[in-house]
């Protein structure tokens, strides 16, 4: 007879049909069964006595032994945000990792229990320090070890979709969905829980499909919760509107009074369910564990103690709180913008609703436009309820230094990082100054934003503004003098180079093409010498340093590759999920989304091979942006807007590729100064709408246009191929027209083109820089980044990478691997987003 129990079953798990008792019949001795039994009996098919009952059965009769806790052998005394006792079999809980270390590995449970008959049980206590694990999770938990519980369900106006990228609830009014019955409410709280609680018992099966769930619910209304746990805050009380205990498994549990013996020594209400807080507190006091919230905490209460320390406790859960972190900043990163425009315009309103965490079903048309600067003026249609992100209650000033200075933001570029910086600035001013915020302005306004890649009319512009809230500038001006002496020189060094040959390069004829900006680290050391520190000024220390990159390419917030792993797979998984050469995310580095320039001495500190390259001049970052993607045709280009850099044009294309099944590619392509500008690509405007004065979302003027050069392809240098298209100006009519072909209904639709200013040219035929493209997902909740060590830019010459991972993003479910048929254009929110960092060497 086959005994084996049924291993932990998935989230949506459920027996198939009513459980009943099993039908196998017990064994008599000379006890006469009593007439009742008999008559069920009557009415219970006969089995063999050579068969076994089926495994369905089993399955039933074990989970039975839960539902009326029959025959246990362990009572679980558990104590945590709630206090119960759990008459459970150690056989069952033992394919748990935790149980199994508790009952067979040594530990005092392992030994057998005071003598009292076979069906004696061990009373066990278990203390819950995790606030994280909550009554309903835990049961969750224990149910599927029976292989049984409640089928959880996830509310599906949380779910952002490919049409929806901003979740059903944001984008359009519903009315909140009927909770199918017998079923869970998998609310974001409880998710989190589940995974805390799955994690704490070592259940693997159930802590991978809770963080799947968690990662594709990331949205308006969850990326502040998870980024909370992600940084080891612990989840918010219930706020009463779902179960505390389990739906249908309301009875396993014997809460316990506050007389109780079993729990007398930690019992201070009158109630039976306790709140820990106050004992977790003083445990943690005798640990000095402090942590800081990335979302604004509450003022302290009234009722606190003002003279004890205020410690908050931490629980961080390793490679599984990381994976959550980055997905919120990912989100945060292409989203962040626009849900400011819609923050900002609430704030503009009397006794609007602004809720940190509900869900709450808007009632207004999703917004159509968004403004490109914060300052301008744009029809925006708020939401009834918007998340807190960018107000107190949301993201801490640390947090908002770190996201507007990080590459990866989706501003259009530095004048706009700058305009965002400032609004919310004052946005939180407005609230009330706060001296500690203050020093974080300050040096996300000195050190975020690279003032040199602005023209000198937005530096003066700047200069000049004033904040209303505190009568000062918002820049100092050192920094922005400083800022107008390294664009000086940078030009001093393009302009001069071709006819001055003495420059010299750092090591030739490999970087023959290079201007000679960077120096490396031992360089650094030698300017800043230990023998010489006492005379090294204080600025050459703290000069500021920018790495130029390598060839690498990983993905952040990724959620493949869960299904069947063991807990120790999981988090090896989890911790390797991104490229070797690539610096692990972790809080310290804000999950990825902090910017990596550093000081001389950080550089020193950080690499001691003394061979990695820094440049003194700072990248120039933009944001491109292509709508309609899929009406594209297999080898034309839809490009982005034209940008000036370090005295070139610049712009980015994506073209899909067929050779080995769909892929898309996306390139970063050297504009020649006397073809043609291409239209930047452009939502597709209804007709009703163009006569209107409407700003396109953020951030505008995003492009690309179609055209259909001859491709040629260099051999893959990167894992998802990075290529090469060697002097593809687009030189014959035929090119030309099909360019510009799409000012009107044409899908994918582009904008009429525009030339950037040029402040002067690079005379070089060829300049050699290094570049990063990060991919943002259709959702947002993950970016693809390719890094490029410095190569060798012709005029018209492209240099990229092509994936059929950034073709599963943003393809629509209809569009199969042949020629697409789109029905027509996309809403404005669903698009490629990317953002592009370049530097000259």
């Amino acid at each position: 007879m086959d005994t084996r129990l049924p291993s932990a079953l998935s989230l949506s798990s459920t027996p198939s049909h009513v459980l009943r008792p099993s039908t196998s019949l017990p064994a008599f001795t000379a006890n006469v069964p009593p007439r009742s039994y008999l008559s069920r009996l009557e009415h219970q098919p006969l089995m063999n006595p050579g068969t076994s009952p089926p495994p369905v059965d089993l399955q039933q009769h074990i989970y039975n032994s839960l539902l009326e806790s029959r025959t246990a052998d362990v009572a679980l005394h558990v104590r945590g945000t709630w206090k119960a006792v759990y008459k459970l079999h150690k056989v069952v809980l033992i394919q748990s990792g935790f149980f199994n270390s508790l009952f067979t590995t040594g530990f005092r449970e392992s030994s057998p229990g005071p003598s009292g008959g076979p069906l004696a049980q061990q009373d066990i206590d278990i203390v819950f320090d995790d606030r994280n694990i909550t009554r309903a999770a835990f049961e969750v938990c224990v149910s599927r070890l029976y292989g049984g519980g409640p089928p959880l369900h996830v509310c599906p106006s949380l779910i952002p979709t490919k049409t929806q990228p901003l979740t059903p609830s944001f984008s359009s009014p519903s009315s909140p969905p009927e909770l199918p019955k017998g079923h869970h409410p998998a609310t974001p709280r409880f998710l989190l829980s589940l995974l805390a609680t799955a994690v704490y018992l070592s259940i693997p099966t159930i802590a991978c499909q809770a963080l799947s769930c968690i990662l594709s619910t990331v949205g308006p209304y969850t990326v502040m919760p998870y980024l909370r746990f992600a940084t080891g805050i612990p989840i918010e009380a219930s706020d009463g509107n779902e179960p505390d205990a389990a739906v249908g498994l309301e009875r396993i549990a014997v809460l316990t009074s506050p007389g109780s013996s079993a729990v007398s020594t930690l019992t201070s209400h009158d109630t039976s369910r306790v709140e820990p807080q106050d004992f977790l507190a003083d445990k943690l006091h005798e640990l000095v564990v402090q942590k800081e919230d990335p979302g604004e905490s509450d003022a302290q209460s009234e009722g606190e103690v003002e003279d004890r320390p205020c410690y908050t406790p931490c629980f961080d859960y390793g490679a599984v709180s990381n994976k959550i972190g980055e997905a919120a900043v990912c989100w945060l990163a292409r989203w962040g913008p626009d849900m400011f425009a819609y923050e900002e315009k609430a704030s503009s309103g009397r006794d609007f609703p602004i809720s940190p965490f509900a869900a709450v079903p808007s009632t207004r048309k999703r917004a159509e436009t968004l403004p490109s600067r914060p300052s301008e003026e744009a029809v925006v249609h708020v939401p009834a309820r918007l998340p807190t992100i960018w107000a107190r209650g949301g993201l801490t000033s640390k947090w908002i230094r770190e996201l507007i200075s990080s590459d990866t933001l989706f501003v259009k570029g530095e004048r706009e990082r700058y305009n965002l910086a400032r609004a919310v600035v004052e946005l939180r001013r407005k609230q009330g100054i706060d001296e500690n915020e203050e020093k974080d302005w300050e040096m996300m306004f000195s050190e975020g934003i690279y003032y040199a890649n602005m023209l000198v009319e937005d530096i003066i512009a700047i200069s000049q503004d004033i904040s209303p809230s505190t009568g000062r500038p918002f820049v100092p001006t050192p920094v922005l003098q400083a800022a107008h002496w390294n664009q000086s020189l940078l030009r001093c060094h393009i302009t001069t180079s071709s006819t001055n040959p003495s420059i010299p390069s750092p090591s030739p004829p490999m970087r023959d093409k290079e201007l000679g900006l960077c120096i490396t680290t031992a360089q650094i050391l030698s300017r800043v010498s230990p023998s010489e520190q006492q005379g090294t000024p204080d600025d050459e220390k703290g000069k500021v340093y920018h790495p130029v990159l390598h060839d690498s390419s990983m993905r952040l917030g990724d959620s493949s590759g869960f299904d069947g792993t063991s807990m120790d797979q999981l988090f090896e998984h989890l911790s390797s999920s991104s490229d070797s050469k690539s610096a692990r995310t972790s809080e310290s580095n804000f999950f990825g989304l902090k910017a990596e320039h550093k000081t001389a001495l950080e550089c020193i500190a950080n690499d001691a091979t003394g061979k990695s390259r820094w440049s003194p001049y700072p990248p120039y970052r933009f944001a491109v942006e292509f709508w309609d993607i899929d009406a594209l045709k297999e080898k034309s280009r839809l490009h982005s807007h034209t940008i000036w850099y370090a005295g070139s044009l610049f712009n980015v294309y994506v073209q899909v590729v067929r050779k080995k099944g769909a892929q898309l590619g996306i390139y970063l392509h050297r504009q020649s100064s006397v073809d043609p500008i291409p239209g930047p690509s452009s939502p597709l405007q209804p007709v009703r709408e163009r006569s209107h004065n409407r700003v396109p979302s953020l951030p505008h003027h995003i492009p690309t246009s179609p055209s259909s050069p001859t491709i040629h392809y260099s051999p893959s240098i990167h894992p998802p191929s990075r290529s090469v298209t060697p002097n593809s100006a687009l030189s014959t009519s035929h090119a030309s027209d099909k360019a510009y072909q799409s000012f009107g209904n044409a899908i994918p639709a582009t904008a009429p083109p525009v030339a950037p200013v040029q402040p002067y040219r690079d005379p070089r035929p060829s300049v050699a820089a290094y570049f990063a493209v990060s991919c943002m997902s259709s959702t947002g909740s993950s970016v693809t980044r390719f890094t490029s060590v410095p190569d060798t830019f012709s005029v018209s010459q492209s240099w990229g990478w092509k994936s059929s991972s950034l073709r599963s993003d943003d393809s629509s479910d209809g569009i199969d691997d042949g020629q697409p048929k789109p029905s027509g254009p996309a809403p404005k929110e669903v698009s490629l987003r990317a953002t592009v960092l370049l530097g000259v060497v």
